[in-house]
């Protein structure tokens, strides 16, 4: 009797790759979608997502929001964030923008990078970068965030803006600039290689 061939799970994080065309064009896992009112997060140690907290507020998310695999915010990340001492210690993150709704998490996608949000979260960089759904009929061809609607990118810098916030308390959360494409790629370089710094 042969022994059947056992298949395990890649961890999302370290498991999966970043794509060949990156950092243009890249994979992207998605941990919440725009239907989810928990925020969930890959667990770091088993790959499994794990409900990290209810969603205090009434803010939903307006796009696809996950991470690239590969990559980590360290120093390299940090130092290209003004006002940031450093990376947040965490994968990268990005946010796809998708016509058609997907109401499933834990996915893989191609996303085509087109700028990015610079936050910084109580003195560490936590850029959001933007992305397209790669095929997508309405929004595939986006090249640039400056060509997404004004509305679009209105509801990306709120909910981040606000996705932590405790009432009667300041948001710890400072949007410090949106930037172009071209930015955006340099930062997912930087945070491919403190990737490879911290886990080779």
């Amino acid at each position: 009797m042969t022994t059947p061939f056992l298949q395990w799970r890649p961890h999302p994080w370290h498991g999966l790759e970043i794509g060949p065309d990156a950092p243009h064009i890249v994979n992207a896992y998605i941990e919440i979608t725009p239907f989810d009112l928990m925020k969930y997060e890959v667990d770091k140690t088993t790959g499994y997502l794990r409900v990290d907290r209810p969603q205090r507020t009434s803010s939903q998310p307006p796009a696809l929001y996950g991470f690239i695999p590969k990559t980590y915010c360290g120093d390299r990340v940090g130092r290209l964030a003004p006002g940031a001492e450093r990376g947040d210690g965490d994968p990268l993150d990005i946010c796809v923008i998708s016509e058609r709704p997907i109401t499933k998490s834990e996915i893989v996608l191609h996303a085509r990078v087109v700028g990015g949000l610079q936050l910084i979260d109580r003195g560490e960089a936590d850029d959001k970068i933007v992305a397209v759904l790669i095929g997508d009929y309405v929004w595939g061809e986006i090249k640039e965030m400056r060509d997404l609607p004004p509305v679009l990118v209105e509801r990306l810098e709120h909910y981040f803006s606000t996705y932590k916030m405790v009432p009667g308390q300041a948001s710890p959360i400072e949007i410090a600039s949106m930037y172009d494409a071209a930015h955006a790629m340099r930062v997912i370089e930087a945070a491919v290689e403190d990737y490879r710094e911290s886990f080779g």
